[in-house]
């Protein structure tokens, strides 16, 4: 008996979709914020839609996620570039509280800013220090030292 030669079939091309954004990384304290900054007019995330000069954290408005106390420092990176109404950013952010995701936040921001444009943004971003990480976390709990309330 002869057997059969398999058919090696030709594996067809996956056309891998060309990226349209330039991703970042951001923390502070806890918090981790994924930042995608979209230089095209207008993209669609999960049925929202996002124009150019938006800032959508967690599928709501910046302004309404962060609420009024923030006073829009999250649009400081890019008011500071110059870049206010030239992309749409849209950020994950999850863990730690609202302070710490603001600060995540524009970090992520900001690195996304540099690594589109680093000889024309990372000047005036790190005269800022809108790329310097902030290392201050809490303080672990120790033994002997009483409980929350009973700090020595």
């Amino acid at each position: 008996m002869v057997k059969q030669a398999k058919k090696i079939q030709d594996k067809q091309e996956v056309k891998i979709p060309k990226k349209n954004y330039v991703f970042a990384v951001g923390r502070r304290k806890e918090s981790v914020a994924r930042v995608r900054l979209y230089s095209t007019d207008n993209v669609s995330l999960s049925g929202i839609m996002v124009n150019r000069g938006e800032i959508i954290v967690n599928k709501k408005k910046a302004e309404d996620y962060f609420g009024k106390g923030s006073s829009n420092v999250f649009k400081e990176p890019l008011h500071i570039t110059n870049t206010e109404n030239k992309f749409a950013v849209t950020v994950v952010v999850v863990g730690g509280g609202k302070s710490g995701q603001l600060g995540a936040t524009v970090l992520g921001i900001a690195r996304a800013l540099d690594k589109q444009d680093k000889e024309k943004f990372r000047p005036s971003l790190k005269k800022k220090g809108f790329l310097t990480r902030d290392p201050r976390v809490r303080e672990r709990r120790k033994v002997g030292m009483g409980g929350k309330a009973r700090r020595k």
